[in-house]
């Protein structure tokens, strides 16, 4: 087995596997603070996958653009060689840029299997299948699902890491994206399991293989300095697909692959407004 967690060395951050937090701790943990800021966990069934998210009660969307915030990898994997058996995260990213975002219209969605108990989950959609047509799939009939229910004019699209991948091809699948954001996102992931010599994610799209689609679309790229797991080539990379750069734009951040992204995407969000 030659995938390498590079999303979370357990080792470090815990000691030893048996400290790490049981699925229903992690997602209690996520709900209590979901609690706090007036989140409801909605499940949303689509034809592949069930998907965990959190949504705010009582919010007028109606013909405005809603920002769904897409989770990462989550705990993939335990160490070099042990799969996860689950992988709803340890520490959310995607979740704290979230709940300091002061716009009203926002979603967050989980990947498939995260905080939710499925037996259609099996490890190849937290591995190699991570960004397969059935995961992308979950989401689009998910955004369907999020459009009917709010009467949201468009989507502002945001991914960290593995999230971040998602939210790219997603968005070469719509006509109603109006921008997309990635935080340390895996944009191209060919190039990454060859500069990492891990083997190749059989099963998945890559993001760098839709730039015709996107084009056209608003791009925010937030790229960090000190992130060793998706370091600036794989942007560079996914950067020099297109022909027309004119909508894409990017900064890098003194910033890790999990640390230290709140500020950085403080600053975006005020640019933004």
């Amino acid at each position: 087995m030659k995938y390498i967690n590079f999303l979370l060395v357990i080792f470090l951050l815990t000691g030893c596997i048996k400290d790490i937090p049981t699925p229903s701790e992690r997602k209690n943990s996520v709900l209590s603070l979901a609690t706090t800021k007036n989140f409801d966990e909605i499940d949303i069934s689509t034809s592949t996958f069930s998907l965990f998210s959190l949504q705010k009660p009582n919010i007028n969307c109606q013909n405005k653009n809603l920002k769904v915030y897409i989770e990462g990898d989550g705990l993939a994997w335990l160490s070099r060689t042990i799969i996860s058996k689950n992988p709803t995260p340890l520490d959310s990213t995607i979740i704290k840029l979230i709940f300091d975002d002061n716009s009203e219209c926002k979603v967050y969605l989980a990947r498939p299997c995260q905080y939710i108990d499925s037996n259609i989950c099996n490890n190849s959609f937290w591995t190699n299948k991570r960004f397969s047509d059935e995961v992308i799939k979950s989401f689009d009939e998910s955004l369907n699902i999020l459009k009917t229910k709010y009467k949201n004019k468009n989507f502002t699209l945001i991914g960290h890491s593995g999230g971040g991948a998602v939210a790219t091809i997603l968005a070469s699948k719509r006509n109603d994206v109006d921008l997309l954001i990635t935080i340390a996102g895996n944009l191209d992931i060919e190039k990454w399991t060859t500069m990492h010599k891990i083997s190749k994610l059989e099963g998945s799209l890559n993001p760098a293989d839709f730039s015709k689609n996107l084009e056209h679309i608003k791009q925010y790229h937030l790229i960090g300095t000190k992130d060793k797991i998706i370091p600036k080539d794989i942007f560079l990379s996914y950067y020099s697909k297109f022909s027309k750069k004119d909508n894409i734009k990017y900064k890098y951040f003194d910033a890790e692959h999990n640390c230290c992204w709140e500020d950085p995407y403080k600053k975006i969000l005020e640019e933004l407004k």
